[in-house]
């Protein structure tokens, strides 16, 4: 009878950990639950599983939120001052047109990089922290 081959990638290196009784229990649960073995329910953990960080809010990370905060107030600031700029350079026209479309796009790449600020905030630190700055 010849040897039965499969379509599946060699795989040559090996992930180890450590698990307390419970957990190992527990794992073995779930693999047998779902018909799957060790190393296959590590795998799908592994590439198709999401890990969402646990930030613990400490002294130096609320120091961070503060400043961070303060920089997205001053983004906004200076958002406000180019604005002004750009309008009073609108009210005098024609030679100054040029010099205003340059401040209006940077009050645009400023809010893009306000609101990129607050995105990655709000990943990091979770959407309710970042939505207060």
């Amino acid at each position: 009878m010849p040897h039965k081959t499969y379509n599946t990638p060699k795989r040559k290196c090996v992930v180890k950990t450590r698990l307390t009784e419970d957990e190992r229990r527990a794992f073995e649960d779930k693999c047998a639950a779902l018909s799957m073995s060790q190393s296959e329910y590590i795998r799908q953990a592994v590439f198709y599983s999401r890990i969402s960080p646990v930030i613990r809010v400490t002294a130096h990370s609320e120091e961070m939120l503060t400043a961070i905060s303060s920089l997205v107030a001053q983004y906004g600031k200076i958002g406000s001052n180019l604005n002004q700029i750009a309008r009073y350079l609108n009210e005098y026209g024609a030679p100054y047109n040029a010099l205003s479309s340059e401040v209006r796009a940077a009050v645009s790449d400023l809010a893009a990089l306000k609101f990129e600020v607050l995105k990655v905030i709000g990943e990091a630190y979770g959407n309710d922290q970042a939505y207060q700055l």
